[in-house]
């Protein structure tokens, strides 16, 4: 198999050794947005699952933990910059391999994209609850797709600050009201009664599962920053367990403590009441009114992280898929002072502008139309990568030399791929209550995600066929990674590059539909 071609050492780079653990653990966790996953949704999930919820994140966490096993295992053996689909193009091939590139970036651009509308209904909330404001919401999404573009444009690492600053903020304000909910007792006192089977085992916990697997949309692109991290081999693993302990961890606490503000008899009935405003009335009384201001802005300053994690995330797919010849080769740019892939931010922009004015040309409503119609299909897309990354694993390490344990190359990733079949499922089967749209709507949006998939079986059957060059070195490992032993080679796909390694222990964004928070 063909290796990728060195580029000119006088040509501008992505900026290597520049990302530590906390940096990309950063990128991640905020792409999830805590806070605007907790205040908006959260209480939707107590709604249908009661006070059960909390469980259900867990169970979320623990599944996705099982898939990253398999997937930094993965992560030390291949070194394109291709992530997913480099890892699926390994283990399924090249056709497989382009399907998922397009479906890749189709997927992380609907669940960027459709963000904007979010930011400027949150915005637009924030500015009436505050001072009695009546903002629209297309100039804030207008700014706002500005604003994130200036931060891609500017270095990984200054991303990697604000995203800090962002992050400790957010989550900040939910520690407060958790350490207020446990100071104070709660309504009648704390109580493990989530956590009994009695409360989990109930018909709502599917719906329940739904929302948790939607709540950790993200965490997987940990890989996406493998050219930019130090020491990738030590610092990918570690980012990706951080993010998923702490979102599991985080949810089910955050979760349990407001179950525990208003208490297991009453929270249902507050719930469904007031969805929207169910934080901000937990955090009225055991903190004060003060606190509720400051999460209202908060939850503004979560969507703008989450946009902008996002927003670096697509840049380097598209950058890489530029290098391949997928895509346009002055997506390829990297800005020399920067070191930021800025065209590719630059046109991932402008894409963003023409969705969000067409949705506003239409008359569409920012929320349940623009975020809603354009997230839940790259939600489902990203869903479905991960479940092609984890079928791909046990593949490609059949085929590959290596001293890496039967528990990560095999039990844990085969595991991983029945559970995210069957929370795939789940989300289908209950993807009006992420839409909140008719039949014949959600049957489109979830059918887009096949389709996309399809298309990129018929542009790599378009690259074979015409541009063989650019099909032979799709997701070829990079020339100076290592080569190992020769592999047992079964035809011209797939085509695993053999690199393996001493094995290594590691170390430990949607927005699904909810009622915005109350004015």
């Amino acid at each position: 198999m063909p290796e990728t071609p060195e580029p000119p050492t006088d040509r501008p780079a992505l900026h290597s050794a520049a990302l530590g653990t906390a940096d990309i653990s950063f990128f991640v966790v905020s792409a999830a947005a805590p806070l605007t996953v907790m205040a908006g949704v959260a209480p939707v999930a107590i709604l249908l699952g009661g006070i059960g919820a909390p469980a259900g994140y867990l169970l979320a966490g623990l599944t996705l933990a099982v898939f990253a096993v398999g997937f930094t295992t993965m992560s030390r053996h291949v070194r394109s910059a291709g992530a997913f689909y480099a890892y699926i193009t390994r283990g399924l091939g090249k056709r497989v391999g382009i399907g998922a590139a397009l479906l890749a970036l189709v997927g992380y651009n609907g669940m960027e994209i459709g963000v904007y509308g979010l930011l400027g209904t949150t915005t637009a909330d924030t500015a009436h609850a505050l001072g009695g404001l009546d903002v629209p919401w297309l100039p804030v999404s207008l700014a706002g797709l500005a604003l994130i573009w200036y931060g891609g444009f500017r270095s990984i690492d200054f991303g990697a600050k604000v995203l800090g600053v962002l992050l400790v903020a957010e989550t900040g304000i939910l520690v407060l009201l958790a350490a207020g909910v446990l100071i104070k007792g709660g309504a009648h006192g704390l109580s493990a009664g989530s956590f009994a089977p009695g409360a989990v085992l109930v018909p709502g916990t599917a719906a329940v599962l739904a929302f948790a697997f939607a709540a950790f949309t993200g965490f997987e692109s940990t890989v996406i920053y493998r050219r930019e991290a130090r020491d990738p081999d030590r610092t990918i693993p570690r980012a990706t367990y951080i993010a998923v302990a702490f979102l599991g961890l985080f949810y089910a606490f955050i979760v349990w403590t407001v179950i525990q503000a208003f208490g297991a008899e009453e929270v249902v009935a507050a719930a469904g009441a007031d969805p929207g405003g169910l934080f901000f009335a937990a955090i009225t009384t055991y903190v004060g009114p003060w606190a509720a201001d400051l999460m209202h802005l908060f939850i503004v300053t979560s969507v703008i992280a989450s946009l902008l994690a996002f927003h670096n995330a697509i840049n380097r797919y598209a950058l890489a898929l530029a290098e391949e010849g997928v895509l346009p080769a002055a997506l390829g740019r990297v800005h020399p002072r920067h070191r930021s892939p800025y065209l590719a931010g630059l046109a991932q922009t402008a894409l963003g502008f023409v969705i969000v004015l067409a949705f506003a040309l239409a008359g569409a409503d920012p929320y349940q139309q623009l975020l809603l119609w354009v997230n839940t299909p790259g939600m489902i897309g990203l869903m479905a990568l991960m479940l092609l990354a984890a079928i791909a694993v046990p593949v490609y390490f059949r085929r590959i030399a290596h001293a890496e344990g039967p528990w990560r190359t095999v039990v844990a990733p085969v595991t991983a791929a029945a559970l995210l079949a069957l929370a795939i499922c789940l989300v289908v089967s209950k993807v009006d209550l992420f839409t909140m749209a008719s039949t014949t709507v959600n049957t489109v949006l979830v059918a887009l995600v096949p389709a996309v998939f399809l298309a990129g079986l018929g542009l790599a059957q378009r690259l074979k066929t015409r541009r063989p060059e650019t099909y032979a070195r799709f997701a070829a490992e990079p020339a100076e990674a290592p080569q190992g032993p020769a592999e047992a080679s079964q035809g011209e796909e797939p085509c695993p590059l053999p690199t393996p390694s001493s094995p290594e222990p590691a170390s430990v964004p949607s927005t699904p539909a909810a009622p915005r928070p109350a004015r």
